[in-house]
């Protein structure tokens, strides 16, 4: 399936760069510097991004719109590692190591992408520190939530169901009225993520919901309370 590929006038790829928090603060000639050779495109939903073994040409931010992070067990079975939303980047490993890439990238719904050259990523971290801290502090944001899944790896099932929405929460969460709202994603999505089955998660979202713990439409999850939800981890 094909993608729309487009280069935007500068002061749009600019403007759209400038939403992703990892520029936040950086220099007005840094800035027009990193975004000068970006490229944005869009692509529809269930399209592979990128794939295991591919190289590092290239950093992505996602300008709209999630994508997820997969790999496989030795069984041959898919795992999802993480869900990426709006301002988050992806690829930042395999182009600073050149190394090739460890996962997959797939969309979950219509996704805009920016994607900026390896090599201009790689000058703007030896060059700006604020983009130096920048990173660093995305990396240890997924360190934390990898070590804290591990840690509920035992744990009963509600509880991991709930560290998964608590994780999709922190990382890509949008505060309404009614509470954080994130993406109601697909049950085998929450599946992958977790390690249960489909219908465990699918029974223990229900519970969560008569609970009021959360709350369900079509498109959209919203956590209410969020400290009530995470009192179901102890």
């Amino acid at each position: 399936m094909e993608d729309r590929h487009s280069r935007d006038p500068q002061s749009n790829v600019k403007q759209l760069m400038l939403s992703t928090p990892f520029f936040e603060g950086l220099p007005e000639e840094a800035l027009e510097k990193a975004v000068i050779h970006v490229v944005s495109r869009q692509h529809p939903p269930n399209q592979v991004i990128l794939l295991e073994n591919d190289w590092g040409t290239s950093v992505y931010f996602i300008l709209d719109g999630w994508v997820k992070i997969r790999t496989y067990n030795l069984d041959g079975k898919e795992v999802t590692l993480n869900i990426l939303g709006k301002g988050e980047l992806f690829g930042e490993m395999a182009a600073l190591d050149e190394v090739p890439r460890s996962t997959d990238v797939i969309t979950l719904a219509p996704t805009l992408i920016g994607n900026m050259p390896a090599q201009d990523f790689a000058h703007l971290i030896h060059t700006e520190p604020i983009a130096g801290i920048r990173l660093a502090q995305l990396m240890a944001r997924r360190l934390r939530q990898v070590n804290r899944r591990l840690r509920l790896r035992e744990a009963d099932a509600q509880a991991r169901v709930a560290d998964i929405l608590l994780f999709l929460a922190e990382g890509q969460g949008t505060h309404s009225q009614e509470g954080v709202e994130i993406p109601n994603l697909p049950h085998r999505e929450l599946s992958s993520l977790s390690g249960l089955a489909r219908e465990t998660v699918t029974r223990v979202l229900s519970k969560l919901e008569k609970k009021l713990l959360i709350k369900r439409d079509r498109d959209t999850l919203c956590i209410p309370d969020v400290h009530a939800l995470e009192r179901t981890l102890v």
